[in-house]
């Protein structure tokens, strides 16, 4: 994975390097820091170790590689849908997170894609929530990155996701939602509050039986937790959702057996650098859809479980 950046600050009266690292990364644990130092895993922009005893520049730029936590492995594997020269596209399953955040660092779609391809410059365009599956676009050269970014940023990317909920005759469809979802740091779920809309998603009723309906949802606009508010919002909540309607106890780690039925399904897009008109599907299918009886009595083990998050 890439090093950790650090740029030391102005201001501040530290003497050493050393010292406003041990001061900033409050969560390294104690000695830490002062092992990292003394092992040389601290470096400069010139890529030599800097000494434990190295004086305070302010502006200075040091790197290092954090220590990995303890993860539990994610039982599914990442499928490669389409590989080129400049491209990755990839099909991820539940529960394994795009890139590195928080304690979820080997056990990405990144690092994981950047292990089996061989390909250490490998960065998402964009980003898939973790409980989120389905298609994921990965960048191969640093210089551009940039131009498929600004696909996402400029909404020239067609995305198409499909999603299991409860069923409701009465609720008429399609409709496309518009609101506007805030989501504020630290706080689990997002909201819709009042004002000018931010958020617009295009919802269609599939199919549905046995009190479930299959949706099809296109969004217009990419808000956090964006789909999974308005579905809430419009009474028919995604299964396995443990934020909303509203947040439940935190799903043991490892246990696999209640992935949110959320799939990235489609992507489409006019390539940046080649001209090719891309359009691309997930081989991945809804367990509750697939498995009705299964996801409705979950059985008491953890592990992988759920067919739905796999390949068939």
């Amino acid at each position: 994975m890439d090093p950790v950046r650090v740029r030391l600050p102005v201001g501040g009266a530290w003497a050493t390097v050393r010292e406003h690292l041990v001061e900033r990364l409050t969560g390294a644990g104690p000695g830490m820091v002062e092992s990292m130092f003394a092992e040389g895993l601290v470096v400069g922009a010139d890529g030599r170790a800097v000494a434990s005893d190295a004086p305070y520049r302010a502006g200075m730029f040091v790197w290092f590689h954090r220590e990995l936590p303890a993860e539990v492995p994610v039982p599914y594997p990442v499928e490669v849908v389409y590989r080129d020269e400049h491209i990755v596209v990839a099909d991820k399953p539940h529960f394994l997170a795009t890139t590195p955040r928080g304690t979820h660092v080997a056990e990405t779609a990144l690092a994981r894609l950047r292990r089996e391809l061989g390909v250490p410059t490998l960065t998402a365009a964009h980003r898939l929530d973790r409980l989120t599956a389905g298609l994921v676009l990965f960048t191969v050269r640093p210089e551009e990155r940039g131009a498929y970014q600004t696909l996402f940023r400029d909404r020239r990317v067609r995305k198409e996701y499909e999603a299991v909920a409860p069923y409701d005759p009465t609720l008429a469809l399609p409709r496309t939602v518009r609101s506007r979802i805030v989501k504020e740091r630290g706080v689990p779920a997002a909201r819709e509050v009042a004002g000018e809309p931010n958020a617009e998603t295009r919802v269609e009723l599939a199919e549905h039986r046995a009190g479930l309906g299959r949706y099809r949802l296109v969004p217009a606009t990419g808000q956090t937790h964006q789909l999974r508010v308005h579905l809430t919002s419009l009474g028919v909540p995604i299964l396995g959702d443990p934020l909303y309607p509203e947040v439940t106890a935190p799903v043991p780690a490892g246990d696999f057996r209640r992935p949110l039925q959320l799939l990235a399904r489609r992507l489409e897009f006019t390539d940046p650098v080649t001209g090719t008109d891309h359009t691309f599907t997930s081989g991945r299918r809804l367990g509750a859809w697939t498995s009705h009886a299964a996801w409705a009595t979950p059985t008491d083990h953890t592990g992988p479980g759920h067919p739905g998050d796999r390949r068939p």
